[in-house]
This record gives structure tokens, sequence and C-alpha cells, in this order.
């Protein structure tokens, strides 16, 4: 009797800790050398033991268990190149009239500045603009017949080959009519 007494303390205290050990799972997380994250249950050469939270079928990732060493949290760099980079035409505005004679300004905004070897194309209604320095992010267009005209950039690195383009604009040319008393 004194027997069963024992026996049945251990399974009381079986059971309290069976709900914890359905709750705490413990894992192995590794990289391969192509740069793919491995979980598994069994221990590898070079994993990382990691706690868990829920059962198996819920394997959230809680935390290190104590006395496992891993490296740093890899740190956040700040973007670099185009990806970070603002581009946007600043001259000239949207829907903007230019009437007469006048010449357009155009003008090319970019954050961070512009670094060198990096190329900009100009193209007007969808045809690149000629005679254009590689890096030019300012010059004038002249003797632009009456029309709609849409202008765009695209900024490119040609070290990664990455590029960005500025949102289009478009602009009005009026002038006045050959055939028009107002002419002269």
């Amino acid at each position: 009797m004194h027997l069963c007494r024992s026996w049945i303390l251990v399974g009381a205290w079986a059971s309290g800790l069976a709900p914890l050990a359905a709750h705490a799972l413990v894992i192995y997380k590794w990289t391969d050398a192509q740069g793919v994250v491995h979980y598994s249950d069994q221990p590898v050469p070079g994993a990382e033991r990691v706690l868990t939270s829920g059962a198996p079928e819920h394997a959230g990732i809680l935390g290190q268990t104590a006395g496992t060493s891993s490296a740093p949290p890899p740190s956040k760099k700040p973007a670099t190149g185009l990806s970070s980079a603002t581009v946007a035409i600043t001259s000239p505005g949207p829907q903007q009239t230019f009437t007469g004679g006048e010449s357009v300004p155009v003008a090319l905004s970019i954050t961070p500045d512009l670094k060198p070897g990096y190329t900009v194309v100009w193209s007007l209604n969808g045809a690149q603009v000629q005679n254009q320095a590689q890096d030019a992010t300012q010059f004038t267009l002249t003797d632009l017949a009456r029309g709609v005209y849409t202008i765009e950039a695209t900024v490119t690195d040609p070290g990664t080959g990455e590029s960005k383009t500025a949102d289009a604009v478009t602009f009005n040319v009026m002038r006045p009519s050959l055939l028009s008393p107002q002419h002269k």
C-alpha cells in the first residue's frame, strides 16, 4: 500500500509536468552553404539550440536556452545605392504650360546626390534626348513645337546595373499659329 502511494505521487508529478513538456520544445537551427535556414529536432554539427513555445504544430521561437552561444543578430545596414534614393523631376512642373518661344528648363533632383559614374538618360515622349552629358541633371529644351510633352529621367549605376526612374512629368507648349493674326 505504501508502494502504491509512491507510484501515485510519481504519476501526479509526471502528469503535472506533461503540459509543460508539450509547451517547451528544443529544436536546432542552422544555415547551409547556400544561405538557407534549416530547423530540426535532431542536433546537427554547428546548429544552434533554440527553445520554442507551444506543441510541435506551433513552434514559435521564444529564445535560446541558457548556456548556448550565438552570434549577435545581423546589423541592419543603411540602404545605399539607388534603391534608397529619391529621384524626381523638379522642372518642368506637372501640366505646366510654356507659351510663345519660351525654352523649357529641365531639372532632376536626386537625394542623396548623384554619385560619380552614375548615368542619367532623359527621354522626351519616349525618345531619348540627344546631346546631353551622361550625368546631366539640368538642361534646357528649346524650339519645341506646340503640343503635349512627357519627360522622364532614368538614373543608372553602371557598376551594379541598378536603375531608378523618376515619375514622368507632362507639360504643354503653346505657340501661336502661323496663320494667327497675332503672329509676327
